[in-house]
């Protein structure tokens, strides 16, 4: 396979893609010591015979542009096949405010096809391209130049079998009429609200044994500093501080550096400079915080009054639906939303679109009174009442 380390090159291809119907996608990436992926090769590949039809980009290479693919990216006549792409798109939009529209997600579409939930890509290439994977080079810093033949065969191989995937997926999805599920689905990884990281939000993040808003109000504010400094700087989060030291840090309320110095968790990095002046900040702000302004948990669920044998049934019957429709059970509805629609609850994903097709209709019939449940063998089956 050819490495293209030109724009006018990745520029080539991308014009020969822009004639297919779709074209498969996949990355390579570090994110070990930095807060956004650094991209490190882009796999390409498109639905034709012959060693040009899958190639490497580097985008390490100086003077490379990435705009041809982006083009390509928006252009609406081919379709971007991807594998569990969060992270790809995630990468793309952050560098250029893009998307792969439109977007086909095999990890997806195989959950909806039978094939379990977030099933891997090696177990779609045995199962569908019927081949095996060289996994020697899983394990690998792909910011290393040059790459091996061993680090090239194992990356382009994750676009080349890609595309007989897609193919079969596709003619599943039209044969049972669910392109549209898919389609669905992928909305949230096109959404750029899925992707945008609101320090003042990051607190939600963070599990803490109690929901005073007092003391949340000081977690809230060295959440946002450490993901503001993070942000600026580059760095993982944990970097800074890992959510046990951030809990440690709400609950002493350290006021001076001598303070920092006695915590049992707190990195010694954060115990000095611009990390240590950030925290006494934040705790003093988070401290002094009014009244009026002091976060509030989320606690709609925690007062449910859940009907447990209920609860038991829509398990029983989201069972049912899994194996009669092939779909993933966490795909269609997970343990929180089957607590919540036992307790009264209609405002969640099981209960509309397509999963309402499947499975929330029943589901309300359910707790209506209106169907009941019989086991016919190892089978279980829906009985008009």
């Amino acid at each position: 396979m050819k490495t293209l380390t030109t724009t006018q090159e990745l520029a080539d291809f991308c014009g020969k893609a822009h004639s297919h119907s779709y074209v498969t996608v996949d990355t390579e990436f570090l994110r070990e010591r930095t807060y956004y992926s650094k991209l490190c090769l882009i796999q390409l590949a498109v639905p034709e015979e012959g060693p040009d039809s899958a190639v490497l980009v580097d985008p390490l290479v100086d003077g490379m542009a990435l705009d041809p693919l982006y083009d390509l990216f928006r252009d609406q006549s081919v379709v971007k096949v991807f594998h569990a792409a969060r992270q790809d798109l995630e990468i793309f939009w952050v560098d250029a405010h893009v998307f792969p529209e439109p977007l086909f997600d095999t990890q997806v579409a195989a959950m909806v096809c039978g094939f379990g939930e977030q099933v891997g890509y090696e177990t779609l290439v045995r199962k569908i391209a019927r081949e095996s994977l060289d996994k020697t080079s899983r394990f690998t810093d792909w910011s290393r130049r040059p790459l091996t033949d061993a680090q090239k065969n194992y990356a382009v191989a994750d676009v080349t079998h890609l595309r007989d995937i897609y193919e079969y997926l596709d003619a599943e999805l039209k044969k049972s009429g669910r392109s549209h599920w898919v389609s669905e689905e992928l909305r949230t990884l096109t959404d750029p609200a899925t992707y945008d990281i609101r320090p003042e939000e990051a607190w939600r993040r963070v599990k803490t044994r109690t929901n005073s808003s007092k003391f949340l109000a000081v977690v809230r504010e060295l959440a946002a500093f450490r993901e503001n400094h993070a942000q600026s700087n580059n760095v993982p989060r944990n970097r800074v501080y890992k959510d046990d030291a951030l809990v440690e840090l709400a609950s002493s309320k350290p006021q001076t550096h001598a303070d920092l110095g006695g915590l049992r968790l707190l990195l010694r990095e954060a115990r000095k400079g611009a990390i240590a002046d950030g925290i006494l900040a934040s705790v003093k702000r988070g401290m002094n915080c009014p009244q009026d302004q002091l976060p509030q948990p989320d606690r709609s669920r925690e007062k449910l009054q859940v009907n447990p044998a209920l609860a038991d049934l829509l398990r029983v019957l989201l069972k049912s639906k899994t194996e009669s429709s092939g779909v993933a059970a966490k795909l269609i509805a997970p343990s929180a939303d089957l607590d919540a629609i036992a307790a009264g609850m209609r405002d969640v994903p099981a209960l509309s679109g397509w999963r309402f097709e499947v499975f929330g209709e029943d589901a309300l019939r359910l707790c209506e009174g209106k169907i009941g449940l019989a086991a016919k063998g190892q089978a279980v089956k829906v009985v008009e009442l």
